[in-house]
């Protein structure tokens, strides 16, 4: 099975969530509704949603109670992109124009603002308190990431653990609990709720940390923004650390950081990054994560929602976008 084929069968029930998201942040105001569309109509893999409705398989499947969690987590994910884009002075994303490109910060913020009060407007939707506990836990905690990552910008004396506190704040947070949440949401069993939490980690881990390979390594069609963003930006991922402090290269990146000229010779940073160990080290530590995932669902029944949630590790194991 390929990812299309996942998608393929749950065309509708996506479908259905995508009118959703289009319904939640629909407005009066022309400015709010052409910037909080924009996002939206930019597309993405919607992995978010996915993983809610392949978690709800697992229990009792109600597409209109999950709809009530899967709009909420893509929405709060789309909010976070469009703050990002502030705080990074982004003009483009996915290969489109950033909202804060488009209007200007003011309105991007506002608009960040806007989208995150219809996520929880629509997650007021389910009356279960706990639903709504691990949703504000969520996203005090992802609030905390991205001021970490603020914090860090451009430090080099930070450790493997503080890049992995951050990425489980910025990314993997909200992917485990689009796991739970659609278990949780269907009444599955709590066994199967916390296994679907490990994975969701573990996958989000994954993901985040391929997301910072492919930063290096990605072409800029591929990536809808230039290679190596990220060292520009001053946000030190695992790959550039591992580069700096481990790597044959670290030499070179210690001179630089000593003297404070690492943005001038950034291109050719990037490309020491491209081609070195840090980028086999931080592929590895990836392939840990997701063999982790992938035993935390040994002891499921081997159904199709099993197979598929397999094949989506499998997908982020290999992924070149």
């Amino acid at each position: 099975m390929k990812l299309v084929d996942i998608y393929f069968q749950l065309k509708n029930d996506v479908d259905y969530i995508e009118q959703e998201l289009a319904s939640a942040i629909d407005t009066k105001s022309s400015e709010l509704y052409q910037s909080s569309t924009l996002l939206l109509k930019a597309g993405g893999k919607r992995i978010r949603p996915v993983f809610v409705l392949l978690g709800g398989k697992l229990g009792n499947y109600d597409l209109k109670k999950l709809k009530s969690v899967a709009v909420p987590l893509e929405l709060i994910h789309m909010a976070t992109l469009v703050h990002d884009d502030v705080v990074d002075n982004s003009d483009m994303r996915r290969g489109s124009e950033t909202v804060r490109a488009k209007w200007d910060n003011r309105v991007a913020m506002y608009t960040g603002d806007y989208i995150l009060g219809r996520a929880l407007s629509v997650a007021t939707e389910l009356p279960n308190p706990q639903i709504h506990q691990i949703l504000s836990k969520a996203i005090v905690e992802m609030c905390k990431g991205e001021i970490e990552q603020v914090r860090d910008l451009d430090n080099w004396n930070q450790g493997l653990r503080t890049y992995l506190r951050r990425i489980k704040r910025k990314t993997a947070l909200l992917i485990a609990i689009s796991c739970q949440l659609g278990a949780l949401a269907s009444d599955a069993s709590s066994e199967v709720v916390r296994r679907m939490y490990r994975y969701g980690y573990d996958v989000g881990m994954a993901f985040q940390i391929t997301d910072d390979i492919l930063d290096f390594t990605g072409t800029e069609k591929q990536l809808g923004k230039p290679a190596g963003s990220d060292l520009r930006q001053g946000n030190i991922t695992l790959p550039a650390l591992y580069s700096a402090m481990v790597g044959p290269e670290k030499e070179r990146f210690q001179t630089w950081i000593t003297k404070g000229t690492l943005h001038e010779n950034v291109d050719e940073a990037i490309q020491l990054i491209r081609g070195s160990e840090g980028i086999r080290f931080a592929q590895s530590l990836a392939d840990r994560y997701l063999d982790r995932a992938c035993a935390t669902l040994a002891d499921l029944p081997d159904t199709s929602t099993k197979k598929s949630l397999l094949e989506i590790a499998h997908f982020i194991g290999n992924r070149k976008f």
